[in-house]
């Protein structure tokens, strides 16, 4: 992402720890935790389906504060993006 704005946001995943993370950017938390679902379920099928022998992944959502992109914490909950459920409609 080039020149992203303050709160921008973005998923990390790497498919093979330890290997350098690819990036995608999503608009909300809700979408992070979406794609990183389907990065995880992605990565198990090949798993299962002997596509690749064994995998050890990783996958979290940054925000990018004052200049720089820092893990992502809900500020209402604390709760970083794997244990993030989305606010129930009012």
């Amino acid at each position: 992402m080039n020149n992203p704005k303050e709160g921008a946001l973005r998923v990390w995943h790497c498919p093979q720890i330890p290997c350098t993370p690819f990036h995608v950017e999503v608009d909300s938390p809700a979408q992070a935790k979406r794609l990183i679902r389907a990065l995880a379920d992605y990565d198990l099928f090949q798993l299962e389906h002997d596509i690749k022998p064994d995998y050890c992944n990783g996958s979290g959502l940054e925000v990018f504060e004052n200049g720089e992109w820092c893990e992502w914490i809900d500020p209402e909950t604390d709760q970083e993006i794997e244990d993030w459920e989305e606010p129930a409609a009012a």
